[in-house]
């Protein structure tokens, strides 16, 4: 199975990255109409469909664990929702922006003002090899591959194995380690934030249980969960891990042309587009990140340069999973057996 040749973003009409964000300031500003319609048709039926799966407990399990399905699907919006609120780009009062995101946080099993912190990270660093570890997904360069002993590499195949990352990665990253600041764990405020987040989710579980007892935990709110983890987590994968991508030495490295180049544009059919509130125009959303999810497509739109770099449909996307390590010399991602043949 051969790898999908990504194709790298164009240079259009001889614009750089960075005039591709003066380009793009002007599609910044949130209207709050539209964002509190996005929010209430994404809320309005998150509860609904939780209230119908936990009267379909009396009727059948079955159905009850079928329902957790589209309950992830508006969750996973949710998500995405409050990922736009952490960049302050879902309304223009900031502190409007960051209540909405912490109490969505509550619902998405994950302390806002902690993952706020480490995404900016994530935008200010993606494509550093000299700054990796933080809000990414661990990437070794081949040479650092090599240099690992059996042990290193053999650690390494573990944690870049799909069971991994997509089967246990996703219930470890939003149950267990969501529970404590990782990465920030010197500083109070994201004390308070993690905190603060579990507290409220603890009550919340424990008037599920009081109310409805196990069943609902076991048949709505874990497997809804998982699911939507699960999904959130391969987005963000195939959003920076594919063939085409970029990664330079800190002294190489330059912001916009990392999240530019270093950024896919995940094509998706158009009721996945509108659950994962547009993600997928990530090459956009990386070179500004203060653009609201639902104008990227206008951004597409005015301008088709952008839209035909970097493309990857859901079928090409797959091979991704098999791309473990940074070729310096070829400037490309490549599998394990790439990296043997080299």
């Amino acid at each position: 199975m051969s790898t999908p040749e990504i194709s790298p973003q164009p240079k259009a009409a001889g614009k750089s990255a960075r005039d591709w964000v003066k380009i793009l300031a002007q599609y910044r500003e949130p209207n709050h109409l539209r964002s509190s319609f996005e929010l209430a048709v994404t809320v309005v039926p998150f509860l609904a469909l939780w209230a119908l799966a936990w009267w379909s407990l009396s009727v059948s399990y079955w159905l009850t664990l079928a329902l957790s399905l589209p309950i992830a699907a508006f969750l996973l919006r949710l998500f995405t929702i409050q990922h736009d609120c952490g960049h302050g780009s879902f309304f223009r009062n900031r502190h409007v922006s960051d209540w909405v995101g912490r109490i969505i946080g509550v619902l998405t099993l994950t302390p806002y003002d902690v993952w706020r912190r480490t995404h900016s990270i994530h935008h200010s660093t993606h494509g550093n090899l000299g700054k990796r570890g933080m809000g990414d997904i661990h990437t070794m360069t081949v040479a650092e591959y090599r240099a690992s002993g059996r042990w290193g590499q053999f650690m390494y195949r573990l944690y870049r194995h799909p069971i991994t990352l997509f089967g246990f990665g996703p219930g470890y990253l939003f149950f267990l380690q969501n529970r404590i600041p990782y990465g920030l764990m010197g500083q109070a405020r994201y004390w308070i934030s993690a905190m603060g987040t579990n507290l409220t989710i603890v009550l919340a579980l424990a008037a599920i249980w009081y109310f409805g007892g196990l069943m609902p935990l076991l048949l709505i709110f874990v497997p809804a969960t998982l699911i939507a983890a699960t999904a959130g987590l391969w987005l963000f994968y195939v959003q920076h891990q594919f063939e085409a991508t970029t990664w330079e030495d800190d002294s190489n490295w330059q912001l916009h042309d990392a999240a530019l180049h270093g950024s896919s544009h995940y094509v998706l059919p158009p009721v996945l587009q509108w659950l994962s509130a547009n993600i997928g125009i990530h090459h956009v959303h990386h070179l500004y990140s203060r653009i609201p999810f639902y104008r990227l497509p206008q951004v597409l739109r005015d301008h088709a340069e952008l839209a035909e770099g970097n493309r990857m449909t859901i079928r090409e996307s797959l091979a991704n999973a098999r791309l473990h390590l940074w070729d310096e010399d070829a400037k490309r991602l490549v599998s394990f057996s790439q990296a043997r043949a080299l």
